[in-house]
């Protein structure tokens, strides 16, 4: 009972902190008139009520390294972690923009939102799009702030700021190549896919929130790298069982639109393997056709399955999470890392293991 009032109190605390800065900045933005701050309210509207992974990981994880950390730096862990949600939610945006998306988590996202408000004309959705790019940009801007105005020492300040340069170059590098090779200008061999999986997702997803509670809990250059490893292992399982489940797995348990992967022709590892045996012949012609029907989709997954590309990603998915347990056992060996460090994170690597959706 008293995790999850935890969690909760996590939760409300920085749904509270990112609420703040919206409404902040759209007292701001009416100077600018009506349209810029009714972006900002919607923006905030689409960006508040997700499930919060990456800055409760970063609580979590902090509060582990310094169980006895006072009020104020509470304070500024927690305005932190709302910085890395709002990064998150920038990305998201010039993502449905990359990818022409008007929908996300089954309902209208902002570009969606406003293209619908203005009644969905091609201007509409220029109009819409163009907001998205521009908030995303001044969201990017923000998180990059909050990084430079933490009430931390000048030291992990520059920590900091290191942090999250390298991360928004990695997850744009990442984003670089997957559009690379969405539009066939980058070749789908398995090595770069696996580069632009842990770019792209692994870097903020998880190493970020990490590494940040390490700088902020004044951890050591090694707990810090010990983490970031970590990070780059349980991302890249994380992004390869997405693309799993994406073909293999549950719609009604997962939520994603089934085979979305196949009708957009996104090149995974699965589709890396399979394009190296005879199968891929029969999977090539209706592989990225819009119009997949249903059982289309359930044709490919069986070629899939059985020419091996499932059984070889899962594992990957084991050698990965692997990995990041061997860090793990030598922390804890050396004391490099403390119990409940070891204990918080053997336990994420249990839920990341165990999903399903």
């Amino acid at each position: 009972m008293t995790a999850i009032a935890t969690q909760d109190e996590q939760g409300i605390r920085i749904e509270e902190a990112l609420r703040l800065r919206f409404a902040e900045r759209s007292t701001a933005a009416e100077a600018y008139g009506e349209p810029f701050a009714g972006l900002w309210r919607s923006a905030a509207a689409h960006a508040t009520g997700g499930k919060l992974i990456r800055p409760r990981l970063l609580l979590d994880i902090h509060r582990a390294l310094s169980p006895d950390s006072r009020r104020r730096d509470a304070d500024t862990v927690v305005g932190i972690a709302a910085e890395i949600e709002l990064l998150h939610y920038a990305f998201l945006l010039h993502d449905d923009v990359i990818d022409g998306d008007l929908y996300r988590r089954r309902r209208p996202n902002l570009i969606g939102t406003l293209a619908h408000d203005g009644g969905a004309a091609d201007d509409d959705l220029h109009w819409a799009r163009s907001s998205a790019i521009l908030m995303g940009d001044l969201l990017l801007a923000t998180a990059v702030l909050g990084f430079a105005r933490a009430r931390v020492s000048t030291s992990a300040r520059m920590r900091l700021l290191d942090l999250i340069e390298h991360t928004i170059v990695e997850t744009v590098a990442g984003e670089h190549i997957d559009v690379g090779l969405a539009d066939g200008v980058i070749v789908p061999d398995l090595r770069t896919i696996l580069a632009m999986s842990t770019y792209k997702t692994a870097t903020y997803s998880f190493s970020l929130p990490l590494r940040a509670a390490a700088v902020l809990a004044d951890a050591s250059v090694e707990v810090e790298e010990d983490l970031s490893a970590i990070g780059r292992h349980l991302g890249l399982a994380f992004q390869l069982q997405d693309d799993l489940l994406c073909i293999f797995g549950d719609a009604e348990a997962h939520g994603k639109d089934p085979f979305s992967d196949l009708r957009e022709g996104k090149e995974t590892a699965i589709i890396a393997y399979a394009r190296m045996t005879t199968a891929w012949s029969k999977v090539a012609p209706r592989f990225g056709s819009a119009d997949l029907s249903a059982d289309e989709g359930m044709h490919l997954r069986g070629l899939l399955r059985e020419c091996g590309a499932e059984g070889f990603v899962q594992s990957l998915v084991l050698d990965e999470l692997a990995a990041a347990s061997e860090i793990l056992t030598a922390a804890e060996e050396t004391r490099t890392m403390s119990g409940d460090v070891v204990t918080c994170l053997r336990t994420l690597l249990a839920r990341v293991e165990g999903r399903r959706s």
